[in-house]
């Protein structure tokens, strides 16, 4: 079934008295914006205060100006499930009933990415592959996983195009007409099938199948020195590129205040952290150092770091047994952790507790398991904490913190 809006309720109206209007959300298809009727000044002011509350131990004057990138248009990568039938597509998410929900005009969308969206779904529909119908457990395509870039040189923003399917036809059926999705999409660098056979709730697969380019760049850096990031398909990066400019930034001032003569950044990723400190850090001595699982990622890194002639080294290992196990004199000045939301954890809070390094730089996406992984390193004091609004129009936020070792 194909849960089609009819046209007044398509896409999103003006916004008004700080509100982002939504048809979208007014007609209870789709409430993954859980506080969009909350004005977006009271969304931002509510963030801060819990952040707050959560962590007492940031002095008052200690925390900088919370950064917005905007509540509208700000995401820069979409995952969209394919619904409906063959032929007459849904790009949005499964309703209750799992019938296809049609969000291809969704406000918070980057426009770049908008405005590819029917064109994907038109080459979908010409393919006569079958959405993948979750009551029923049968069909083919399951997700479109679209990310764009910040433009380059010539005004253009390559975009990374995926498409997620359950079983050899859907590749063989994309690989054949992959000319027609170049045509279709022809900004997209980056084109792979990912195919994902199981029935579960995951958005991809482990086989991923490269059709056109390998790595989506991410041009970040400073006006000084540029920085390219590179993506891969199965790569993380934040989902709003204007604030992790700015994350990015800070984390940077904050290192170069403290001028370190070493540094680890431990969950690493693609080197946001590490790269951009190396960056400002410039022609001072000072070892880099990254460490993050995924090799892929640390591939990524090492060209970035090559590319920018930067002195950061990278290495594809656990972070916290890599941490835990290292000799003690070998360890940096500086210390940035970036975990996923459930936090560092014990054995490497504790670690750090007794490792005696100097400073720490604390990047979260849950300010509940910061407090709580805080809590265990009562020897560090907190100097500055930024609130960082990633995630507009729902309660998730990232929040950094920069802080010493007391004496």
């Amino acid at each position: 079934m194909t849960v089609r809006l009819p046209l007044v309720l398509q896409g999103h109206g003006e916004d008004r008295d700080g509100l982002l209007r939504c048809d979208y959300f007014e007609a209870s298809r789709c409430r993954s914006c859980s506080l969009i009727e909350t004005p977006y000044a009271v969304q931002l002011s509510d963030k801060e205060r819990r952040c707050r509350e959560l962590l007492p131990s940031v002095p008052g004057d200690g925390w900088l100006p919370s950064f917005s990138g905007g509540y509208r248009g700000f995401r820069n990568r979409v995952k969209l499930v394919v619904g409906g039938s063959a032929g007459a597509v849904t790009l949005g998410i499964l309703g209750p009933d799992g019938a296809g929900v049609d969000l291809r005009e969704c406000a918070i969308q980057a426009p770049e990415i908008a405005a590819v969206i029917p064109e994907i779904a038109a080459f979908l529909e010409s393919t006569g592959l079958e959405p993948y119908d979750v009551p029923a457990r049968r069909g083919e395509l399951k997700f479109v996983h679209v990310t764009v870039a910040p433009a380059s040189e010539d005004g253009v923003s390559p975009l990374m195009l995926r498409i997620v399917g359950r079983t050899q036809q859907t590749l063989d059926v994309v690989r054949a007409r992959l000319d027609a999705l170049r045509t279709a999409v022809p900004h997209a660098v980056v084109i792979s099938v990912n195919l994902l056979p199981e029935h579960k709730a995951v958005l991809e697969g482990e086989r991923e199948e490269l059709l056109l380019g390998s790595s989506l760049p991410m041009r970040l850096g400073f006006a000084d020195r540029p920085l390219t990031l590179h993506l891969m398909p199965q790569s993380f990066f934040q989902t709003n590129t204007a604030v992790a400019r700015e994350l990015y930034a800070q984390v940077a001032e904050w290192v170069v205040g403290v001028r370190p003569a070493s540094l680890w950044d431990l969950y690493c990723g693609v080197g946001g952290f590490a790269l951009h400190c190396a960056a400002a850090l410039g022609d001072r001595a000072c070892r880099v150092l990254g460490v993050e699982l995924s090799e892929a990622a640390i591939d990524s890194a090492r060209r970035s770091s090559n590319e920018a002639e930067l002195r950061a080294e990278f290495l594809a290992a656990d972070a916290t047994r890599f941490a835990v196990t290292a000799a003690p004199e070998s360890l940096p000045e500086l210390l940035i952790v970036n975990p996923p939301r459930r936090g560092i954890g014990v054995e490497l809070a504790e670690w750090i507790e007794g490792s005696g390094i100097r400073h720490l730089v604390y990047s979260s996406c849950n300010p509940e398991s910061l407090a709580r992984d805080l809590a265990a390193m009562p020897s560090y004091a907190v100097k500055e904490g930024r609130v960082f609004d990633m995630f507009p129009h729902t309660s998730h936020l990232e929040v950094a913190v920069l802080l010493e070792r007391a004496q």
